[in-house]
């Protein structure tokens, strides 16, 4: 692996490891320093103008045939008899940490002189590209997590589906709002209430780290690997400040 790429894996784990380290250190900073940015700026707890919004059945019918008559694809909404909708919702995929994915081929193991029947569980990791945008065609009664769970069999995605969150965006007033979705709320209803602006409403995939992390949610190995990078982080965080007060000492030294 490149010097300037981060990433530790298992030593027999090395060749199955595909990630492109050719970029520069730092690269991509600069988006990524605006997006925390926007994010310290948000009230992720403040819940959503349109939870306490209830429709009627003929509230519902005039308010897809509005979003109907705004929107410039093919992308309508529609009503269903059991009185459901269906229709589409855009999510774009934030993820800063490669995602794993089932390796192309399988080697299979020999125990006993017989091959092992499910072989090798083999994976690689990429990162998605920025921007990855995803149309779903989804029901009213479809919750967050199912969301979560099409999103990663659309890109075949392997890793827990407890490691991500959807959350919800909106500006107003030049401020950007970004909140978590809870496992049971419904984006289509939201996409519906909102209208088919983007700024006033989008969808966006990201890791969940909001609050308390999940760590139940990650395996043995991945759980170690996490403690190496933390500690690598440590060390390299306490060389920096101790350059910085070398730095100082010999200055005031020179001074004198």
């Amino acid at each position: 692996l490149s010097p300037d790429c981060s990433f530790t894996c298992h030593y027999r784990c090395r060749a199955l490891v595909r990630l492109d380290c050719s970029g520069p250190a730092g690269a991509g900073d600069e988006d990524d320093g605006n997006e925390q940015v926007l994010e310290k700026d948000t009230n992720v707890d403040e819940p959503s103008e349109w939870e306490k919004t209830e429709l009627d059945q003929a509230q519902v019918e005039q308010r897809i045939k509005d979003y109907n008559s705004q929107i410039n694809s093919n992308l309508f909404m529609s009503l269903n008899k059991d009185g459901s909708y269906a229709g589409f919702i855009k999510v774009q995929l934030k993820l800063v940490r490669p995602v794993a994915v089932p390796a192309t081929n399988r080697v299979p193991t020999l125990q006993a002189g017989r091959p092992h029947p499910q072989g090798v569980k083999r994976r690689t990791s990429f990162y998605l590209p920025k921007g990855t945008v995803k149309h779903l065609h989804i029901l009213s009664h479809t919750r967050a997590s199912e969301v979560i769970d099409a999103l990663l069999r659309k890109f075949t995605v392997i890793d827990n589906p407890r490691k991500f969150a959807l959350f919800e965006r909106s500006e107003k007033d030049e401020q950007v709002y970004l909140r978590k979705l809870g496992d049971d709320e419904h984006p289509l209803r939201l996409r519906l209430l909102a209208g088919p602006s983007e700024k006033v409403l989008s969808f966006i995939l990201k890791e969940n780290e909001t609050g308390e992390v999940n760590w139940d949610a990650f395996t043995l190995p991945e759980l170690h690997n996490f403690l190496l990078i933390l500690q690598r982080e440590e060390e390299e965080h306490v060389r920096r400040l101790r350059h910085r007060y070398a730095c100082c000492r010999q200055k005031m030294q020179e001074a004198l």
